[in-house]
């Protein structure tokens, strides 16, 4: 089955991106805006595109806004890039915004995290065999956050469903990473690096091909050299990104990841592409946070 899915496992060894979605005055999604940065990226040499992402807000969006964000991204992205649509929140809705992706021509859906209180096992197989038996068509990729899933659990969900192709994997623990991987099977599916660059040279060095960026909705040109660096195992070259990037990525980690997508729409803004709205349980920063990360975004090559 592996040959049926190659396209979208190649799709996969690259950079991810996880586009923002920006809101208008009125607070409802910016739709033209929307397409403006989604053209920015696919310009910049971005081959992947993942709507309803969390830097994309997934869980402040409507169930109406969610499927406006996949049209909008698969519309623009065309023949240009493979699109990787986020699901999520109970089955029977999980299910529904997969089958919408099928219809509207996705290559893939990505599995968001159950964020139940009380996950098991047997439940986070059960919960994503039911999204992947839904959309056989589709190359199907889960999203791991949870340190205590065995990679035993995602080998079985993959002999149950052959279209389970790769891993968003964001624990932040490379040496788990790589003892995940190779306990589900490393040549079984292609490892998306999560955690986005600050984690993708560790990732990379333990069996990761691709990595998730927020990053790259404001430089795509750092994403697609470091991506390339690890490609050839350059190290040395990528972290010179890295450094770069550095206290950029501090910024959106900081306090449990509090302004993650904040500080990418407010790198936006500085550069007068989007506004700097968010949603609720996020929030814009203060002035000071504001100057640093205008001061940041400046100094790169755009």
């Amino acid at each position: 089955m592996t040959a049926t899915y190659e396209a979208q496992r190649a799709a996969l060894a690259e950079v991810v991106a996880i586009p923002v979605t920006p809101f208008a005055q009125d607070g409802t999604v910016d739709r033209d805006t929307h397409r403006s940065l989604l053209r920015r990226l696919l310009d910049g040499g971005v081959r992947t595109l993942t709507p309803n992402g969390n830097t994309g807000e997934f869980y402040a969006l409507t169930p109406e806004e969610r499927q406006l964000v996949t049209e909008l991204t698969i519309d623009e992205a065309g023949d240009r890039a493979a699109v990787l649509v986020g699901v999520g929140h109970d089955v029977p809705t999980a299910v529904a915004s997969a089958r919408h992706a099928r219809t509207l021509g996705a290559a893939m859906v990505m599995v968001h995290q159950p964020v139940h209180p009380y996950v098991s096992e047997g439940g986070w197989l059960d919960y994503h065999r039911a999204v992947a038996e839904s959309v056989p068509e589709l190359g199907v990729v889960p999203y791991i956050r949870n340190p205590r899933l065995p990679g035993a659990r995602l080998a079985e969900l993959a002999d149950a469903c052959p279209n389970v192709i790769g891993v968003k994997y964001a624990v932040p623990d490379a040496a788990r990473f790589a003892a995940f991987a190779r306990d589900a099977g490393l040549e079984r599916f292609v490892w998306v690096a999560g955690l986005a660059e600050p984690y993708a040279p560790s990732y990379f060095s333990a069996g990761a091909t691709g990595f998730t960026s927020g990053l790259v909705n404001v430089a795509p040109s750092l994403s697609l050299n470091m991506i390339e660096a690890l490609r050839s195992g350059d190290y040395p070259a990528a972290m010179k990104v890295w450094e770069q990037i550095r206290r950029f990525e501090e910024l959106r980690a900081a306090d449990a990841s509090a302004n993650n997508v904040t500080v990418v729409k407010e790198a936006l803004a500085s550069l007068g592409l989007c506004q700097r709205e968010v949603r609720p349980p996020s929030r814009e920063l203060s002035e000071s946070e504001r100057s640093e990360v205008a001061a940041i975004a400046a100094g790169w090559p755009l």
